[in-house]
């Protein structure tokens, strides 16, 4: 996978003042934590950020943090961005320090690919879950996990145990939820009710036939 660089500066001053300072100058306020590593305030100039955030996928994306004065790069990802209700411009950044030898937990996006033989039959995908959580080396996240719904018709569900994943990537899942459906459409319900009526009639009509005959 790649690793994007990202720059970054100390920051002392804190609060909603000195936040709106930084953001008038081009620079958004972050802070840096891990399970060993003490919280650090940072800034972050935009223009660093930007070809960040047009890769997509930024959940999933480790980066390789440089902090102006230091010797050595940290590996991080963002654990969170919060941004202006009404703008959603960029107010604030949370990074992580991970390590390279211990498995995360990330949300990864869920993808398909084929058309069922269902879908084709006039049925309908619905897909549940979006997203799934894996568990994996944070150099090993995927970019998506892809499923192949050719052979899925009408009635059919995926599970999460029916997933077949690469390496040491691991679906932390206690439960086997379904990740998506192809459903049935009203117009082919209505038709199956429909034949179901008919054909109940047609049985009705027959033992009448043979209750007056005898």
């Amino acid at each position: 996978m790649e690793i994007m660089n990202l720059k970054a500066s100390q920051r002392e001053a804190v609060g909603n003042g000195s936040s709106r300072v930084l953001r008038r100058d081009g620079k958004i306020p972050a802070i840096l934590y891990g399970p060993n590593t003490e919280p650090i305030k940072l800034s972050i100039d935009k223009l660093e950020l930007e070809p960040i955030f047009k890769s997509g996928a930024v959940a999933q994306k480790l980066l390789k943090l440089q902090i102006e004065g230091a010797d050595d790069t940290r590996n991080v990802m963002i654990k969170e961005m919060q941004r202006h209700p009404v703008s959603h411009n960029l107010l604030h950044l949370d990074l992580y320090e991970v390590s390279m030898d211990h498995k995360i937990k990330v949300m990864v996006p869920v993808v398909t690919t084929g058309k069922s033989v269902g879908v084709e039959m006039g049925g309908m995908l619905q897909l549940i879950r979006r997203e799934l959580e894996v568990f994996c080396l944070p150099d090993r996240i995927p970019e998506k996990i892809i499923i192949d719904i050719t052979n899925l018709d009408v009635g059919d569900s995926f599970h999460v145990e029916d997933l077949a994943l690469e390496g040491e990537v691991e679906i932390p899942a206690d439960v086997n939820f379904t990740i998506l459906t192809i459903l049935s459409t009203k117009a082919e319900e209505e038709k199956a009710e429909g034949d179901e009526e008919e054909g109940v009639a047609e049985e009705g009509a027959e033992a009448a036939e043979e209750s007056s005959a005898e």
